[in-house]
């Protein structure tokens, strides 16, 4: 089932999310709908946040690799990337922002069992920007003051057209 994205201006976007505790039915059809989303949207990857679930749950796609992590947590990044980025939450809207080029991820499957992932270039850049969603943390929060502001602005000019 595709579930709706929320959009920038929902302040769940903003909230630190709270680990995954259950490895039950529930997750394995969360997982299933999250996949679903992100493929539907398109997507490279999509955090429960933006379902509008407050959970440490991510899934994530890239080159055909699918990821589905629960309890994600950064425990190492080194390099610089500075590419073009866009979200799921903020549709339509791009920019470039620092990310790690390399990053070593643990986490959980839906079973529970412990992960280490590690990613580079594109996979890295798309698993820290999946955590700092369960962080409260949107990739214009990386951005200078005068970009956040300019794309901001476009945003509740969209929103007042009834185009958000």
């Amino acid at each position: 089932m595709v579930l709706p994205i929320v959009k920038y201006g929902d302040p769940i976007l903003h909230q630190v999310c709270e680990p995954i505790t259950a490895f039950d039915h529930e997750l394995e059809a969360l997982s299933k709908n999250m996949v679903e989303t992100m493929y539907a949207a398109p997507g490279y990857g999509l955090a429960a946040p933006q379902v509008g679930l407050l959970k440490r749950f991510i899934v994530i796609d890239v080159r055909e690799s699918l990821i589905v992590l629960a309890n994600p947590e950064l425990i190492n990044a080194e390099g610089d990337q500075f590419e073009e980025e866009g979200c799921l939450s903020i549709p339509s809207f791009t920019a470039k922002v620092h990310r790690p080029s390399r990053v070593i991820v643990s986490g959980q499957d839906i079973h529970g069992k412990e992960k280490i992932i590690e990613g580079e270039g594109v996979l890295s850049r798309v698993l820290a920007h999946e955590i700092d969603h369960l962080n409260g943390v949107l990739f214009i929060d990386h951005l200078g003051a005068i970009k956040r502001d300019i794309i901001k602005r476009k945003i509740r000019k969209k929103v007042r057209a009834g185009e958000w």
